[in-house]
């Protein structure tokens, strides 16, 4: 299982919105690690191509990060960029220039995760994937739709799905189960094929 341990969003600044702080953060780690959880999700926001914001974000992420290694946890950084920006491919070029600088940093058994928007550069985070710190590079759908997504994915060798908004897509309460049963099978058996390059 995966715990999300963000808090939410402060407000925008800099261009990006940081994560709350997480009060009471190690003892929760304690209690996941005791019940045999495997890692954690924390989610930010990166809405514009300003360096000091997104270095605060890479920072705050693997700060966090870090403490939930020592927990013995592996942990999903999540800095997402908001694929309605003007500057998304600029806001990805100084993400990934951070992510590289903190996982030159970490040590030879810490271990993250990361959950990145799709890219607006195919194999744009192809030194994310092969670093040997990284257990997975997975893509967020963030508001693309189920379609759209999975071919954007499909063009990303290695990367594969971590969607909810395009996995739910077309779901509605008033399905019967059976029409529910049937959509919900399409939708994942399309994510899975995009996520096999």
């Amino acid at each position: 299982p995966i715990l999300k341990v963000d808090k939410g969003l402060e407000p925008e600044k800099d261009g990006v919105q940081l994560m709350k702080p997480i009060p009471g953060l190690n003892d929760l780690l304690k209690r996941a690690k005791d019940l045999g959880v495997f890692g954690t999700k924390m989610r930010s926001v990166i809405n514009m191509a300003n360096a000091k914001g997104v270095k605060e974000i890479v920072d705050q992420q693997f700060e966090i990060g870090k403490q939930i290694i020592a927990a013995g946890l592996i942990p999903i950084l999540e800095p997402e960029v908001n694929i309605k920006s003007p500057e998304k491919a600029e806001a990805e070029v100084l993400l990934k220039r951070y992510l590289l600088e903190h996982l030159n940093t970490l040590g030879p058994d810490d271990k993250v995760m990361l959950k990145l928007s799709l890219p607006s550069v195919d194999n744009f985070y192809k030194e994310c994937i092969d670093h040997s710190n990284v257990v997975r590079v997975v893509a967020l759908s963030g508001g693309y739709s189920r379609d759209e997504a999975n071919v954007i994915l499909a063009r990303q060798n290695r990367m594969i799905a971590s969607f909810s908004r395009a996995l739910l897509e077309g779901l509605v309460y008033s399905m019967s189960d059976n029409d529910f049963d049937t959509s919900l099978n399409a939708s994942i058996q399309s994510i899975f094929d995009a996520s096999k390059t």
